[in-house]
């Protein structure tokens, strides 16, 4: 119980990191010419801080589905889901009640238009979006863990996600931060859940998808 709790309090921190950078990223989007570029450079803050004191995100878990004991770490991500969603909550409930979401030119109006853009689209597209994204993701993460060279680990955090957000692909956890913030999580809960969750399903696939690769061709390699 305290390990699953532990998980969850971390799972929390990261959710609130991550909804640090979408804040961020919405502030810089439209700001000036570019600004989606450097916004996307910056959201990077919230990986960064994650990986670098180990606090649980589930697109980051994800990747390493088929590395853990099963069935235990589908509840673990379950716990990871939850809380992620929690502390993106937090942060957003904070700045809806604050200035920084304002009347109507806050980031609370950014993240509207661009959710209902998202929400426009169709479940399928919602998927393949998320599975990109987390190809980068896992770029990003097995990149931080694994590359040999110190400069190299924190190349791999920026580029993924700079490179994800550009290319304008779906990362639940984002998502989550974007749906909460801009409103749209409470006042359409049922639809907004549901798209939540097939960004979710589309990040797992897309971060199986280098990691299986790699395990299949070390199966061979031993073979």
């Amino acid at each position: 119980m305290k390990r699953i709790w532990g998980t969850f309090i971390y799972s929390v921190m990261a959710g609130f990191c991550i909804g640090l950078g979408g804040t961020v990223f919405l502030r810089l989007r439209d700001a000036f010419p570019g600004g989606n570029v450097v916004g996307a450079f910056f959201f990077a803050i919230g990986l960064f801080t994650i990986c670098t004191r180990g606090y649980a995100l589930f697109t980051g878990r994800a990747c390493y589905l088929f590395d853990n004991p099963w069935p235990g770490i589908l509840g673990e991500l379950l716990v990871i889901w939850v809380g992620n969603l929690l502390g993106t909550m937090i942060i957003a409930g904070m700045e809806r009640a604050t200035a920084i979401s304002g009347l109507d030119v806050g980031v609370n109006v950014t993240a509207y238009s661009m959710v209902s853009a998202k929400m426009e689209g169709t479940l399928l597209s919602l998927f393949f979006l998320g599975f990109i994204c987390n190809v980068c993701i896992f770029v990003a993460v097995h990149g931080f863990n694994n590359n040999p060279h110190e400069l190299g680990k924190y190349l791999s955090i920026f580029m993924g996600v700079t490179v994800f957000i550009v290319c304008g692909t779906e990362h639940s956890i984002a998502d989550m931060y974007y749906w909460a913030v801009s409103g749209m999580l409470y006042e359409k809960p049922a639809e907004s859940l549901l798209c939540l969750v097939v960004i979710s399903l589309g990040n797992v696939a897309g971060g199986l998808f280098l990691r299986l690769g790699e395990k299949y061709r070390e199966h061979l390699n031993k073979a």
